[in-house]
C-alpha cells in the first residue's frame, strides 16, 4: 500500500503542478476562454489513463497462467523502466517546468483550440499512463488483494491533489527539488523490488530459467502471512525466498541507480560549471592608465 501511495502522491503532484501552471499562466494572462479545452484534455487524460489500467487488470484475466505471468513481468520491467526515466526527468527538468509549458502553451494559443487540448493531454496523460501502469506492477509484485492498493493509490493522489491546490492559492511553499529527492530515492527502491518480482514472473513463465536455484530462504524466520512479512512485502516487495537471478538483478539495478540518482548534477556539459574568472586588482588596472599617460610625456622634446 505505501508503495502505491508513494507513486500516486508523486505522478499526481507532477501532474497537479502541471495543471498549476497552465491554469495560471491563462489566469495571469486574461485568457479565461482557453481554460475550458485545457480542461477538456485534462478530462480526456483521466479517462484513457483509467482505461488503460481496467484493460490490464481484466484483460490480461483472460490469458493462460504462463502467459499471465510472461505479460506481467514484461510490463513491470517496462513500468520500471518508464519510473526510472521519470525520476531522473523531474529531477533534471523541475527547475525549468514553468519556462518550458509556457513555451509550449504559446505554441498552442497560437494554434487553436484543438492544440490547446493536445497540449494538456499530453502533458497529464504521460502521468497518468505511467500511474497504471506502475500500480497494476506492483499490485502483482504486493500480492496485497485489489482493495489495498487501490485505496493507497487513492490517497496519494488526493493528498498530492490537495498540495497542487495549495500551491496554486500561494498557500504552500515547500523545497520541490528536496521533495523530489527523497520520493525519487524511495521509487528506486521500490521499483527495484518490482523489477526483482518482474523477472520472478518471467521464471515462472519459463521465459527465464533458474526458478529452482533459490538464493536464501528465510520463509521460517519472515512468514509471507505475518504482520512484518506483509508490512515487507507491501513496502519493498520483499520476498523471503529469491532465487539468484532476482537477487542479481535487484542489486545491479537499485545500487548503480541509487548512485546516479543522488549523485551532484552536473552542467549540460558534463562537467561542473567553470569558476569566475579572478578580478583585476587596482594596482593592475591603473597600469595601463599610467602607460598611457607616460607615452605622450616621453614623446615630449
Amino acid at each position: 500500500m505505501f508503495g502505491n501511495y508513494l507513486i500516486g502522491l508523486r505522478e499526481g503532484l507532477e501532474a497537479s503542478l502541471v495543471v498549476c501552471i497552465l491554469v495560471a499562466y491563462l489566469v495571469k494572462t486574461d485568457r479565461r476562454d482557453a481554460l475550458r479545452p485545457v480542461w477538456l484534455g485534462i478530462g480526456i487524460a483521466c479517462t484513457i489513463s483509467l482505461a488503460f489500467g481496467a484493460a490490464l487488470e481484466f484483460g490480461s484475466q483472460e490469458l493462460t497462467f504462463e502467459a499471465q505471468e510472461l505479460l506481467g513481468g514484461s510490463l513491470s520491467i517496462i513500468a520500471v523502466g518508464l519510473v526510472t526515466w521519470m525520476i531522473f526527468w523531474m529531477r533534471r527538468t523541475a527547475r525549468h517546468l514553468r519556462s518550458e509549458l509556457h513555451g509550449k502553451l504559446d505554441a498552442a494559443l497560437q494554434m487553436g483550440t484543438g492544440a490547446l487540448v493536445a497540449t494538456a493531454l499530453l502533458a497529464v496523460g504521460r502521468e497518468g499512463l505511467e500511474t497504471a501502469l506502475f500500480v497494476w506492477a506492483s499490485v502483482r509484485a504486493g500480492g496485497e488483494g485489489r482493495s489495498g492498493p487501490l485505496v493507497g493509490v487513492l490517497l496519494g493522489i488526493a493528498t498530492a491533489l490537495v498540495l497542487g491546490w495549495l500551491f496554486y492559492r500561494g498557500a504552500l511553499k515547500i523545497n520541490l527539488a528536496k521533495f523530489f529527492t527523497w520520493t525519487g530515492s524511495m521509487l528506486v527502491i521500490v521499483a527495484a523490488g518490482v523489477l526483482a518480482y518482474g523477472v520472478h514472473d518471467l521464471q515462472e513463465a519459463r521465459f527465464l530459467g533458474g526458478l529452482q536455484n533459490k538464493a536464501f530462504d528465510i520463509t521460517s524466520t519472515v512468514p509471507p502471512d505475518s504482520w512484518y512479512g506483509t508490512l515487507l512485502k507491501g513496502v519493498f516487495n520483499f520476498q523471503p525466498d529469491p532465487t539468484v537471478v532476482q537477487v542479481t538483478v535487484w542489486a545491479l539495478y537499485l545500487i548503480p541507480t541509487m548512485l546516479f540518482f543522488l549523485a551532484p548534477q552536473r552542467g549540460k556539459s558534463g562537467r561542473p560549471a567553470p569558476a569566475a574568472p579572478p578580478k583585476p586588482s587596482p594596482e593592475s588596472s591603473s597600469e595601463p592608465a599610467q602607460k598611457s599617460s607616460s607615452e605622450p610625456a616621453s614623446k615630449a622634446p
